[in-house]
């Protein structure tokens, strides 16, 4: 029965993926992000890189795109449904007294950087390629600042949120995306072409 269900999980999420990437086709929208340049890194990796040098190192001229399959579907839900659970949300100010601080939620607390940071070290411990999981910054429906990890697949980037316990194709969370870490160098990052006309007329400049 566990099986089925699993199965089913898939089968419509899946065809779900497929339909909005149809429908967003003729939008000239793609399942993945446009990457139109590069783009200066936030003043908080830049810190969590100089205190955590080997999450920053290394890179690759072959990035991955990986096989979304029942399996992998299953475990990136599973992973963002525990992280959001175990980690408890509190501000950088009440937490370390200052507007902006990246690093892993050790304490058992952070905001959603520390949400992001964690997923990505849990996904990478669990065998995902380090280029697919990507620290993407984007503007929410407030024009604020907010993280969330982009993992591409060869069904299109997908979106692990600590604000939705929905795992969403990036085409339809509410943001407005900015950029996100460079695939090829994790200390580098990449401006996003967001073009999209229903989010970003939703979102002030």
């Amino acid at each position: 029965m566990r099986n089925s269900k699993f199965a089913l999980t898939f089968a419509f999420a899946a065809m779900t993926l497929m339909a909005a990437g149809t429908a967003l086709a003729e939008q000239s929208t793609g399942r993945f992000m446009t990457i139109s340049g590069g783009a200066r890194a936030p003043v908080g990796h830049t810190g969590f890189c100089s205190e955590n040098p080997s999450a920053c190192r290394g890179g690759t001229n072959k990035p991955v795109v990986v096989k979304l399959d029942r399996s992998r579907w299953n475990e990136l839900l599973a992973v963002n449904a525990e992280v959001n659970k175990r980690v408890r949300p509190v501000t950088d100010i009440e937490l370390f007294g200052v507007e902006e601080y990246w690093t892993y939620p050790d304490r058992g607390a952070g905001d959603c950087e520390e949400y992001v940071l964690e997923k990505q070290r849990v996904l990478k411990a669990r065998g995902w390629p380090e280029s697919a999981l990507l620290i993407t910054v984007v503007k929410d429906t407030n024009n604020s600042g907010h993280a969330v990890l982009t993992v591409r697949t060869d069904q299109g980037d997908i979106i692990l949120d600590n604000q939705m316990e929905a795992v969403l194709p990036w085409y339809s969370a509410p943001y407005r995306f900015v950029k996100r870490q460079s695939s090829t160098n994790p200390a580098r990052w990449a401006a996003i072409s967001d073009e999209r006309v229903s989010t970003v007329a939703s979102i002030s400049d």
